[in-house]
């Protein structure tokens, strides 16, 4: 008899909202610590929580345990922005973890975001993925004892999310946004700004121009586009031109923001 696994039990959040064509809210952590995790599950209104393991470090025990926190809250799942080198690893590994959906960082090409796409599905004759069955969390670790078909439907279920932050990217654009499965894309001003030679200078014309490009473009081509915002207020301007997946601040910028803040007023009380 088979036995029910972690892909039978857990629904993806995320998917469910993009296929009703519902808003989204993220937040971003570095620290992989299972309380913080549960801590924003507990806030009761954030739809996934993104790991960024490109900043942060981690092993593969923590995205275990980050899977088992997120998986005690039936109204979030999680996210996990891989590192442009051994995606595929990372992939297999994160998804493993019952981490359900993947943001891949430094797209450039057509052929970036074709892997991209292939490291999250699983190898049929018609997904073109390059995942196979294993015994990880997310198969109940015996994976023989796990219907496969739940597998397949689960990595069907992931959402691929592309940061386009490369000036090659957003010169080809259209194309990559032609690849089948690709779910959302996010615009990153950072690398942008600094790929083109304004560094950091996120106001420019030239990276206010590309982000709004992105935007309409992704709309047109029937991709949600994800804005980062530092508050709520930030939104309204993105929501206008019909934006509707946001991810909100991050762990680290809060207790900067919070300790620099109360801080300087409390020292200034004292002295």
């Amino acid at each position: 008899m088979r036995r029910k696994s972690w892909l039978t039990k857990k629904k993806n959040v995320l998917r469910e909202l993009i296929k009703q064509g519902k808003p989204t809210i993220g937040t971003h952590v570095h620290s992989i610590w299972p309380g913080v995790a549960e801590v924003i599950g507990h806030s009761g209104t954030i739809d996934y929580v993104e790991f960024v393991a490109t900043y942060a470090p981690y092993n593969l025990f923590s995205l275990e345990d980050f899977g088992r926190a997120i998986d005690l809250f039936d109204h979030m799942t999680s996210m996990m922005k891989l590192d442009q080198d051994q995606k595929i690893f990372q992939s297999e590994r994160a998804f493993g973890s019952g981490i359900q959906n993947l943001l891949f960082s430094h797209i450039r090409t057509v052929d970036d975001a074709k892997e991209a796409v292939a490291g999250m599905r699983a190898e049929t004759p018609d997904s073109g993925g390059l995942a196979g069955a294993s015994s990880t969390r997310d198969m109940g670790y015996v994976f023989p004892d796990v219907e496969l078909q739940d597998f397949v439907k689960s990595t069907q279920d992931g959402v691929v999310a592309l940061m386009i932050e490369k000036k090659s990217a957003v010169d080809n654009l259209e194309e990559i946004l032609s690849v089948p499965g690709i779910d959302m894309v996010q615009f990153g001003g950072g690398d942008y700004s600094m790929n083109i030679g304004v560094f950091g200078d996120y106001p420019h014309p030239d990276v206010k121009k590309a982000e709004t490009y992105v935007i309409e473009t992704c709309i047109k081509n029937g991709v949600r586009p994800r804005i980062e915002i530092e508050n709520w207020e930030d939104a309204k301007p993105y929501m206008d031109k019909g934006v509707i997946d946001f991810s909100i601040g991050n762990d680290l910028v809060t207790v900067y923001k919070y300790c620099q803040e109360q801080g300087e007023k409390l020292a200034k009380l004292l002295s």
